[in-house]
């Protein structure tokens, strides 16, 4: 890739000691040269409300000018009953509104869900795709991820403790980086 690609992770929960977090940093890790991460906060955006607009929140101002000149996004996020947080289905409605002024419009993405259970937050993954479809952002098929476990996953460093399991991130975000090449408005 000639050109580095701006790369938002945003991570879809608010807990303490996120395991996605520590997820979300193992795939920046692990991705190829040429793509920079910026990881953007979501626990500050109040809730969406469309009486707001004309008047937004600092923190909803904050967020849009951080996300709209980003290339791609990677979302890490775990699962909250068979769905997404609700911290991580805010920040979409902020970001894409007001209405016809989206900042997602167009970036590609990928979807990595965990979770301690061994489906590996497979409904939070499908769930958050249907939204992205929506909001017109081309979204990786394959390689899927979802990685169950989460809560062993890691060593006292918070390092990947399995050697396959490094590769496989390797190798998803190596597909992301072409998939992103492929898929990039400019």
């Amino acid at each position: 890739m000639s050109t580095d690609r701006k790369v938002a992770v945003i991570v879809g929960s608010l807990r303490k000691d996120l395991h996605n977090l520590k997820l979300a940093k193992a795939l920046v890790e692990a991705a190829p040269a040429g793509l920079s991460f910026t990881f953007i906060e979501i626990g500050d955006l109040p809730h969406y409300n469309v009486d707001l607009d004309p008047t937004p929140p600092a923190s909803w101002t904050r967020f849009r000018e951080a996300v709209a000149p980003i290339d791609a996004v990677l979302f890490v996020t775990p699962e909250f009953n068979r769905s997404v947080p609700s911290a991580l289905k805010n920040a979409l409605d902020v970001g894409s509104r007001p209405y016809g002024h989206s900042v997602w419009d167009g970036k590609p993405t990928a979807v990595v869900s965990g979770s301690a259970g061994a489906i590996g937050g497979f409904g939070a993954n499908h769930h958050l795709r249907q939204s992205l479809v929506f909001l017109n952002m081309p979204c990786m098929a394959q390689p899927e991820a979802y990685i169950s476990s989460i809560n062993d996953m890691f060593d006292e460093n918070d390092k990947v403790k399995s050697e396959g399991t490094r590769k496989f991130l390797g190798s998803f975000m190596q597909a992301y980086s072409a998939w992103i090449t492929t898929n990039a408005k400019k």
